[in-house]
């Protein structure tokens, strides 16, 4: 196997057809037998990983920062439009996080970690959110299983349901609530997972304002939850964020080894 099989495997199995902007091949690499992946992979792991001789290094995290890397988040125009929300309107909304990220990054000291990469010639890539969408997929269709049709469903049953699936069970940091109460009636049940990082309040008050009762996602900052609960009419639930990552991680890992590459999992990854 080579890197762009290993890509391959990853973007066929989250129905991608091309590399989103968070995913990249840094270094190419033939012949790959052993492949070291966590969820961020830094120098220090990548000179671990040449020492221990790995053919390979994955991270879930992209390093590199890329300014156009922002474009991802438009993904939850096209999430919003299905739910009913025009997309000239989310679009407009979702300006301020990309604006938020744009200051951020634009100061960031970018390709830390692939500059090492390339001295060290070790084969590194990135797959964000091939893995994101393919855990977002698991859990959607997971919960559908079991409250589909079920309009008493309450939110601590969500938060119950999660700890079932071995991600999360075996994390340290097990699914809370953040927005709504154990008592709050779920109403539709909605995992958002990809999309780069969290789209903001605006973006998540729409989720809500579509129809959403509980949105199931990896992480909230403080700040936007309170927006949330101030809104008062939805629910969140935080189903961990590495716990998450992980669930797309091991499925890739899975296909690897049908391949015969062994996958080592490291910086994050929990066992399923």
């Amino acid at each position: 196997m080579n890197t762009q099989e290993l890509m391959d495997i990853a973007l066929k199995a989250a129905q991608l057809e091309a590399m989103p902007a968070d995913c990249e091949i840094t270094v190419p690499g033939e012949n790959i037998k052993k492949v070291l992946m966590g969820v961020d992979m830094e120098t220090a792991e990548i000179m671990l990983a040449q020492q221990l001789g790995f053919d390979c290094v994955v991270t879930h995290h992209p390093k590199n920062t890329d300014m156009d890397m922002i474009d991802v988040l438009d993904d939850h125009i096209r999430k919003l439009e299905a739910l009913g929300v025009p997309r000239n309107k989310s679009q407009k909304l979702l300006e301020e996080r990309k604006q938020e990220l744009n200051y951020n990054w634009h100061v960031a000291n970018s390709r830390r970690s692939e500059s090492a990469a390339k001295l060290l010639n070790m084969p590194y890539i990135s797959l964000h959110t091939p893995a994101d969408i393919i855990g977002e997929r698991m859990v959607q269709e997971f919960l559908d299983e079991q409250f589909g049709g079920k309009p008493d469903t309450k939110v601590q049953d969500i938060v119950e349901a999660l700890e079932e699936i071995g991600e999360y069970k075996n994390s340290s940091r097990k699914p809370v609530i953040r927005v709504g109460s154990k008592d709050s009636y779920a109403g539709k049940i909605y995992v958002l997972m990809s999309g780069l990082t969290g789209p903001g309040a605006q973006i998540l008050k729409e989720y809500l304002a579509a129809g959403v009762g509980t949105l199931v996602m990896m992480h909230i900052p403080e700040k936007d939850a309170k927006i949330l609960k101030e809104q008062g009419i939805g629910n969140v639930v935080i189903a961990g964020h590495t716990s998450s990552d992980s669930l797309g991680l091991n499925y890739i890992a899975k296909l690897w080894a049908e391949k015969g590459v062994e996958t080592t999992m490291m910086s994050g990854v929990v066992a399923g």
